[in-house]
């Protein structure tokens, strides 16, 4: 099959594209042709040895969407030729590939009105918003909610849902990107550029921070007394409130069908809308890292792989 892996740790450039042997689908899993297959922040982090010592030559990717090819021994649900889309599991990549093999039960059937691009685009944002913003913020109807980062991925998404749910959405973006929110059904959008949120901002009941750094630490002081934030770009532990009157916490982002079913209902109902895409084959999986570790780009990048 064809692949963009890493040979060794380093920037952009240590990615290639050629030819890996194909992998097998062992009991419980499936073999996926892949048709589309996400970039996400995570995967220049493990290009650059961040978070593991890679074991080469190293494939990245953690998302996808493709056809089921294969089933290995004790798979009933899933039959060749579905649709389906999904996160490779916690510690697991591979996704920048024509050919994935992952466990069944942590992936979805795609439904026929949900183009693979998209499907691969939303996947794990779509799992990490909804463990922020319902799961782990339990966001109510009625709240109102501090999103930072807005224009990303994962605030995207987190926008249209906390709206889905009924409450007031506020978020921050650079000037480029405030109608871009604005579609996106923020109430109020702030120039991150140009004001301060905390002087803009207060008695929200919950934050999401997907910025991280002096942004993540200052969004307590937007919080009501008893308010909780939820933090996805401040590593593995939430940071510590300068106040003990909130709530500081981090969202685990599991793997599981359920979630992926519920993106695919919130997809079909009209109520969330992918990102905006930027489309590259495989072989251009340089370039893409270069953008994505940039993070100054809106919505998603993806990779159509067939």
């Amino acid at each position: 099959m064809k692949a963009a892996f890493i040979g060794r740790h380093g920037g952009p450039e240590v990615l290639q594209y050629g030819d890996l042997p194909d992998p097998v689908a062992g009991p419980g899993e499936v073999l996926i042709d892949i048709y589309a297959a996400s970039v996400n922040g995570a995967d220049w982090k493990v290009r650059v040895g961040e978070y593991k010592e890679a074991k080469f030559p190293y494939v990245l990717g953690r998302d996808f969407s493709g056809l089921v090819s294969a089933l290995g021994p004790g798979v009933q649900d899933f039959q060749v030729g579905d649709a389906v889309f999904g996160v490779c599991e916690a510690g697991q990549e591979g996704a920048y590939a024509e050919k994935i093999a992952v466990k069944a039960a942590i992936i979805a059937a795609k439904p026929s009105s949900m183009p693979h691009i998209d499907a691969a685009a939303l996947a794990l944002i779509g799992l990490t918003a909804l463990s922020a913003v319902e799961e782990t913020l339990q966001l109510k109807r009625g709240e109102t909610i501090l999103i930072q980062g807005g224009a990303g991925g994962v605030a995207s998404f987190a926008i249209q849902l906390a709206k889905h749910i009924g409450a007031r959405v506020i978020t921050t973006t650079s000037a480029a990107n405030m109608d871009y929110v604005r579609s996106l059904g923020a109430d109020e959008v702030i120039d991150y550029n140009a004001d301060d949120f905390t002087k803009r901002v207060s008695n929200c009941d919950a934050v999401f921070d997907t910025v991280g750094g002096d942004v993540a630490r200052q969004s307590f002081a937007v919080l009501k007394p008893g308010g909780r934030a939820a933090f996805i770009a401040s590593g593995a532990q939430a940071p510590k409130p300068d106040r003990n009157d909130v709530t500081a916490l981090r969202p685990p982002v599991g793997r599981a069908r359920r979630p992926l079913e519920r993106i695919a209902e919130l997809f079909t109902a009209g109520a969330v809308r992918p990102p905006e895409i930027k489309l590259y084959r495989l072989s251009q999986a340089a370039e893409a890292h270069r953008v994505s570790q940039s993070r100054h780009f809106r919505g998603k990048l993806v990779f159509q792989v067939r």
